[in-house]
């Protein structure tokens, strides 16, 4: 199989959009609604919305199925208040459920978190069991910036996050680390903020012994690990001047990266310094980068030409085309093995 695990549903019918502008919009005066009742998204809206986009692309490219979470951008936690957030969430993920109701074969589901700026984390417990436990989903995203670019959260090795930790150990499910909309100006959403919180996601593991109390904790750091593949001898130097152990051992038994990376030698790149056992296929598609490379005549988030273009072995495509999803994903695994696959 060739398991996409990053795709986030960014075609949802206009409804939804329109449904969160009116929440917005009566932030101080939420007894103006909407309710949730009041979105109406009917089934076959949502078939359009799949066929036409993300699962005629998925044929195209030859992926099988997608982990699919709602869009990263429209989490947005840093508005309203935590009910604002837990509203949100639960309408999204309801959505991205039913997607995986109606295109089993080729959808699973990963729960964005009703995450919001001071608010402890274990608020977000119940929607993570509810996700896991009713809709089957196998991951979660998680935000390490609620406010949106302002960075006020305790870093991720911080008991701070500890309840969440023990909630995914739990459930054997594990986290995409994903911010959400930059509402600071000084950082493009896509084109900085994302890679900036990579990048900062994995140094605050790195500065940290957060994996010796959960030795089972499992991050995704998406694309591509933002900076981290290209500086990997300066996290080595690093590491060694804190007196830490090899990345080997100090981080690559819990941290994987995503081949959200859209040109080859990037993904070679990737490839040649990340231990492939680490790397996941994903494309984001359809999401921040839509274009056609000029250079290559393809889009730039088709990033199966890549890896198929990659100097790897066949068992190393089949590593990172389906094998360490499953290794990483285990509810997952254990979804597919049910179905025979």
């Amino acid at each position: 199989m060739i398991i996409d695990i990053h795709g986030h549903y960014t075609t949802a019918p206009k409804a939804l959009e329109d449904w969160r502008k009116r929440q917005i919009d009566n932030l101080a005066t939420p007894a103006l609604g909407p309710k949730p009742g009041e979105l109406k998204i009917s089934d076959d809206e949502l078939r359009e919305s799949i066929e036409q986009n993300q699962l005629r692309l998925m044929k195209q490219r030859g992926a099988d199925l997608t982990i699919f979470s709602p869009r990263a951008s429209f989490m947005a936690h840093h508005i309203g208040d935590y009910n604002t957030s837990a509203t949100w969430a639960a309408i999204c993920n309801e959505l991205c459920y039913r997607v995986s109701q109606l295109f089993p074969d080729h959808f699973a589901g990963a729960a964005m978190l009703p995450q919001s700026p001071g608010v402890d984390p274990a608020t977000s417990l119940r929607e993570i069991e509810q996700c896991v436990k009713e809709y089957g989903f196998v991951g979660i995203n998680l935000n390490p910036d609620p406010s949106g670019g302002h960075w006020t959260s305790p870093p991720l090795s911080d008991r701070h996050w500890y309840p969440v930790y023990e909630k995914m150990v739990e459930l054997d499910i594990p986290a995409m680390i994903h911010v959400s909309t930059s509402c600071n100006c000084a950082f493009h959403t896509t084109g900085a903020h994302y890679l900036n919180a990579d990048t900062t996601a994995f140094m605050q593991c790195l500065t940290s012994d957060l994996f010796k109390d959960f030795p089972t904790l499992k991050f995704v750091i998406p694309h591509g690990g933002g900076a981290v593949p290209y500086h990997w001898g300066r996290f080595r130097g690093l590491a060694q001047e804190l007196k830490k152990p090899l990345l080997s051992e100090h981080l690559l038994n819990n941290i994987f990266f995503d081949t959200c990376v859209y040109h080859q030698p990037g993904i070679d790149l990737l490839t040649r310094v990340i231990p492939v056992e680490n790397v996941l296929f994903a494309s984001e598609m359809i999401g921040a980068v839509r274009g056609i490379d000029p250079e290559t005549g393809h889009y730039y988030d088709d990033t199966k030409r890549y890896i198929d273009a990659a100097n790897l072995t066949a068992e190393e495509r089949h590593l990172i085309y389906e094998g360490n999803a499953r290794r990483v994903y285990p509810r997952l695994d254990a979804a597919l093995t049910a179905q025979g696959k």
